[in-house]
């Protein structure tokens, strides 16, 4: 049985100062995770891919890979439940805890609430900043929030912890200076812009790829804000699996084929360029790898559209495209206008959420470039 974490504890906290993630802004972080170390959080019964299916690891069978689990890197999650094969909840990777937290711009005293309570771990951060009894954490799962309100109660972390749908918030509690979620969603409930305050934040990861902090408006009748950072969430509980591919494209041959002129490296290996296409296409899942041949992509619509480009050597590459839609026009008609915007970064966009609609936008709010946000099961239906 592994007893003492202290070494494990020590080399990521210092995997995080050599990559300079513990931000200078917000040096209470540090003393938070130091304070609440991971492995209180942890649930006895940890879950790894083997290359094929998600397995269990149990802390008495084995407790040296359970500890290697709970204290992985910076940018690996924990993963806590597994739910028809797929992991449902996790003890989340350290750097973007941080990065999150970081972006709240947490004071003591603030109330608050958290949208996913998982473990705990993430409101026990906000409540030893924030301070007892200010903070109420929202969970979908009544077995975590049990659980969670177990570990809470051990720390006197002084959270409530409720069962809910994150979706609507927690209305009886409201306004709450800062409202947080731990799940992706790819629009912002109105719930929560109506039960943060004027001049409030809001952070929450959005999509697949990027999480945002949203300031409440002084009339309270829109949220606007920039994104933070890279954050890969699991999405909210109850959403559908998205397809993969191969359910996509089936046995169907192609209906298009073209060469493409290029390079598809920046596809693979660019961040900025892939927010930006998330963000031009969001319905558009798209995925790469490498043979002896080159970089080939694939893409999806989740719908009945597909397309792969596929590398034939000699730096030549074809597109096969089916369904209704042309993806790998549409992939490069959206590569070209992010080269003609400049090649921004992620930071470079914003997140605009009103009453009746919401839109992500680059570089200025009212001036910029927009793009209006779809959930992608609306795009789904409203397709041929």
């Amino acid at each position: 049985m592994v007893s003492d974490f202290g070494d494990k504890r020590r080399r990521l906290a210092a995997d995080m100062e050599r990559r300079e993630a513990w931000l200078v802004r917000s040096p209470w972080i540090r003393k938070a995770v130091d304070a609440l170390p991971r492995d209180q959080f942890a649930p006895e019964r940890l879950w790894c891919w083997n290359g094929h299916s998600y397995v269990p690891v149990d802390r008495l069978a084995d407790p040296g890979r359970w500890a290697d689990l709970v204290y992985t890197g910076p940018d690996e999650a924990t993963i806590t439940q597994v739910s028809e094969g797929l992991p449902s909840s996790s003890l989340s990777c350290v750097g973007v805890v941080v990065d999150m937290l970081d972006s709240l711009l947490l004071e003591p005293g603030h109330r608050g609430v958290e949208l996913g309570t998982g473990t705990g771990w993430n409101a026990a951060l906000l409540a030893w900043r924030a301070g007892r009894g200010l903070w109420t954490s929202v969970e979908v799962d009544p077995d975590l929030a049990d659980a969670a309100r177990r570990r809470l109660d051990q720390v006197d972390a002084g959270v409530s912890v409720e069962i809910g749908d994150g979706a609507a918030g927690w209305p009886s509690g409201a306004p709450y200076d800062r409202l947080i979620s731990t799940y992706a969603v790819e629009e912002i409930p109105w719930a929560w812009v109506v039960q943060t305050r004027p001049g409030g934040r809001i952070v929450t990861p959005w999509g697949h790829l990027g999480h945002v902090a949203l300031t409440v408006a002084d009339d309270g009748t829109s949220a606007t804000g920039w994104v933070q950072g890279l954050a890969e969430f699991m999405p909210a509980r109850g959403s559908r699996a998205p397809l993969d591919y191969q359910q996509i494209r089936g046995d169907q041959d192609p209906e298009d084929e073209r060469p493409v002129a290029r390079d598809l490296r920046p596809l693979r290996e660019d961040l900025h360029l892939r927010f930006a296409l998330r963000v031009a296409l969001p319905d558009v899942r798209i995925t790469t790898g490498i043979d002896e041949d080159g970089i080939n992509a694939w893409l999806h619509d989740g719908v009945s559209s597909w397309c792969a480009l596929s590398a034939q050597g000699s730096g030549r590459t074809i597109a096969y495209q089916g369904g209704p839609r042309r993806l790998a026009d549409e992939l490069e008609q959206a590569w070209d206008q992010w080269l003609t915007y400049g090649q921004p970064e992620l930071w470079d966009y914003g997140m605009t959420v009103e009453p009746d609609r919401q839109f992500m936008w680059c570089r200025d709010p009212a001036e910029g470039p927009r793009w209006p946000i779809t959930k992608p099961d609306q795009i789904r239906a409203s397709a041929p």
